[in-house]
């Protein structure tokens, strides 16, 4: 019994950064996210290899989403529409389907266009592992790797449930969606989630080792308040950082270990911004869409529960209900995701300038006093931030900035609704007419 669970806890355990991203990468290289799948050498060592069949992939998928995509905005076919169709509904199916278009464009751009962004991200990440070696801390990836397995486990799984439940639901009514409905309705929610999930694992490794640099400024701290250690002395080695599944294998001055953490602050913060190039296109349409889908949503659900709705169709008002209901929560939990994992990274960064200001106050060397003051001005002048093409922060603001245009919005659509003398055969005219008086009352 005991030989079965080291067997199987082998395969949770990592050493190498490129090892521990080898499951995220297969999966983002089958849907043409990214070029580059991870190679094992003779050696042992792994790293990134892009092929050429990974660049063709990519092409593929930017015609298939295109050629779909296009289809089903001429055809005026959505999974929405099969469920029922009013003025608003096609508005907001149409601005879907077109966002979702622009969404898996950028998406895919950024892959082949930005690759090198992604490399030099993982490169940096990888290089970090001798810096920390300098200062005697032997990286271990096991986390990550094992974040990265739950975190596709639990966005596959809440996706496949989603979609059998939703074809099952169609089915039982007898409703068949085309081939470019289904891919679409497909594409777009998976290649989210798994572009999130990229986005979550970089943003986690940049966590991870920000965790290890404080910690490690923090066991200075700890050695100067219990073992009063000159802040010059040398030969004594750093406390086993076993919390971080790291170790400490050489000794080395305290100045030598500010310097060092330095260096690797400087990485880090290097890697963060180069990573910030890579995703933020792509963060910005994956919100863009998630808002979009939450507010119509929202809407239908609301408008439904309220009694205001007159629609028809096929579908039960429990059906209909859970169904929108379900695709308001998936996105909502995209959102989280992604400023959550931004959020972590950011809050790391910002303990490291209150411990080495506790340093600073505690240390009574010249040389580490200068040292920890310009580690100082450095924190002061690089911040980890992540960004939406340099419109808004992705951080927890983000939350209470949606909610207040979420609420506009449902405000705005629910007048409009109550304002309109005839939901089911307005015309145009009905409908501006509808909204100006909507205007003239909020005046």
């Amino acid at each position: 019994m005991s030989t079965a669970l080291r067997r199987v806890r082998k395969y949770f355990i990592s050493s190498q950064v490129y090892e521990a991203l080898r499951p995220l990468f297969f999966l983002t290289f089958l849907y043409g996210l990214t070029p580059f799948h991870v190679v094992r050498r003779k050696m042992g060592e792994s790293y990134l290899k892009m092929s050429c069949f990974g660049i063709f992939n990519i092409f593929v998928y930017i015609v298939l989403c295109g050629f779909c995509y296009i289809s089903s905005l001429r055809q005026g076919e959505s999974i929405v529409g099969y469920f029922f169709r009013t003025e608003i509904s096609t508005i907001g199916d149409r601005l879907q389907i077109f966002n979702g278009l622009i969404a898996g464009a950028v998406i895919y751009t950024s892959a082949i266009l930005k690759r090198c962004k992604l490399l030099g991200t993982l490169t940096i990440l990888h290089s970090l592992d001798t810096n920390f070696s300098n200062i005697g801390i032997r990286v271990k990836y096991s986390r990550i790797f094992r974040y990265s397995i739950l975190l596709l486990v639990f966005k596959l799984l809440i996706l496949g449930v989603y979609f059998v439940g939703v074809f099952r639901l169609l089915v039982s009514l007898g409703v068949t969606p085309s081939f470019c409905v289904c891919m679409t309705f497909f594409l777009q929610h998976s290649v989210v989630s798994i572009a999130i999930c990229l986005f979550c694992v970089i943003a986690f490794s940049f966590e991870r080792r920000l965790s290890i640099v404080n910690q490690v400024l923090k066991n200075l701290a700890h050695q100067w308040d219990t073992r009063s250690l000159k802040a010059v002395q040398k030969q004594r080695s750093l406390q086993c950082l076993d919390s971080f599944s790291m170790y400490t294998i050489v000794t080395k001055d305290p100045a030598e270990i500010i310097q060092e953490s330095m260096e690797i602050h400087h990485l880090i913060c290097e890697a963060a911004a180069t990573a910030n190039k890579y995703f933020t296109y792509q963060l910005l349409t994956i919100i863009s869409i998630a808002f979009l889908i939450i507010v119509f949503d929202a809407y239908y659900v609301l408008e439904t529960l309220l009694g205001k709705s007159k629609r028809e169709s096929k579908f039960k008002t429990v059906e209909f209900v859970t169904f929108f209901s379900c695709q308001m929560i998936l996105y909502l939990i995209a959102i989280i995701s992604i400023v959550e994992g931004s959020n972590r990274a950011i809050k790391k960064s910002e303990k490291t300038g209150g411990i080495v200001h506790s340093l600073l106050n505690k240390t009574k060397s010249v040389e580490v006093r200068e040292k920890l003051q310009q580690f100082s001005m450095q924190l002061m002048h690089l911040k980890i931030n992540f960004t939406a093409a340099g419109l808004f922060n992705i951080d927890r603001t983000l939350y209470f900035t949606i909610s207040g245009a979420l609420t506009t919005y449902l405000i705005i659509l629910l007048q409009f609704t109550s304002n309109s003398p005839n939901n089911d055969n307005g015309n145009g005219y009905e409908c501006c007419e509808a909204l100006h008086n909507m205007t003239n009352h909020t005046l």
